[in-house]
């Protein structure tokens, strides 16, 4: 009989404690982790970024990755896109009674897999077990310090006129494999989840210019919503051009037989960056040599006129107003 998840398990008992020590401490140890103190203590000098995220995602297992990556991709990423470099995560599972312990095994080990990719150390977590049907197999939340290097100013209000815009690759890999699998949709070519930990990358287009004006991973809401969020904090518009934009074309087939918008899929290993055009063609080279953004390209450019206003220039020539996403496109992406 397989084992499962007991309320128990959340109890704080013997239970509790086996599957914190043998479930969690034993992937993710390290000193502040295995001190299981009330809360991790730690060393940092310089500015710091924090974030916070929760993970809901359907099916828990998808092309490509899993509520585990996904919980800690998604977290080093957001504290990337300020800038930092990322150190370390807190963790907080709600599982809902009945998940079998060999499914929970599996996202333990992607989280380790992605930690230790990422770079970055599990030094806090928390387990709750609730009602079956009380949950939908299993919650993540997450917490995420980093640390930014002096002389970096990056937030989504920085972008000026003139700025380009570049993307790190094709759009809309993460929702189309997340809904592929959710409703048995199969494909000639396997389409797989673009989650990735972009911190690396992010280090390296830094590299390139400590200038960087703006940087957004483009999850809920896609490209789309990304682009008029940067535009409304900058007070400026952004025109793009559609040939420009990378999408595969498994993509745009099922966005075509689904009624999609590519530009409003999830992405989940993607980044949009606001750069100076003296800088932008220095930055696209670096991005282009890390694996991670091989296809990345500029898109478009930041513009005076009409702010807070996204335009396409389409393949046809002519101009498409792009607003934010209204309702929920895809629900339980991330």
């Amino acid at each position: 009989m397989e084992d499962k998840i007991l309320l128990a398990h959340g109890s704080g008992g013997k239970l509790a404690h086996e599957l914190v020590e043998k479930g969690f401490l034993k992937a993710f140890d390290n000193p502040l982790l295995a001190k299981l103190d009330d809360s991790a203590v730690f060393n940092l000098s310089g500015r710091l970024a924090f974030t916070t995220d929760s993970y809901v995602v359907s099916p828990i297992f998808f092309p490509g990755g899993d509520i585990g990556k996904l919980a800690v991709c998604g977290t080093v990423n957001d504290l990337a896109m300020s800038g930092a470099k990322p150190l370390y995560l807190s963790l907080s599972f709600i599982i809902e009674e009945g998940l079998p312990q060999g499914e929970l095994s599996q996202i333990v080990d992607s989280i380790y897999k992605a930690a230790q990719e990422a770079n970055v150390e599990i030094v806090a977590g928390d387990t709750k077990v609730v009602n079956r049907g009380s949950a939908d197999k299993l919650f993540i939340n997450t917490a995420g310090v980093g640390i930014i290097a002096e002389g970096i100013d990056i937030s989504g209000s920085n972008a000026s006129p003139g700025d380009k815009v570049l993307l790190s690759g094709p759009i809309g890999d993460h929702g189309i494999a997340v809904v592929s699998q959710r409703e048995g949709l199969s494909f000639s070519t396997q389409l797989k989840s673009d989650c990735a930990p972009l911190g690396s990358l992010v280090a390296e287009m830094l590299e390139a210019s400590s200038n960087i004006h703006c940087l957004r991973d483009p999850t809920r809401g896609g490209l789309a919503t990304t682009l008029n969020e940067l535009a409304k904090q900058s007070k400026v518009s952004i025109r793009i051009e559609e040939e420009k934009i990378p999408v595969r074309e498994e993509v745009l087939a099922a966005c075509e037989m689904l009624g999609f918008d590519p530009l409003y899929v999830a992405n989940e290993g993607k980044l949009v960056a606001i750069v100076p055009t003296k800088d932008a063609n220095k930055v696209l080279k670096a991005m282009q040599q890390n694996h991670y953004a091989k296809d990345a390209a500029i898109i478009g450019e930041v513009q005076a006129e009409r702010p807070g206003r996204v335009v396409m220039k389409t393949c046809l020539g002519a101009s498409r107003i792009v607003d934010m996403l209204v309702g929920d496109l895809l629900p339980r992406i991330c």
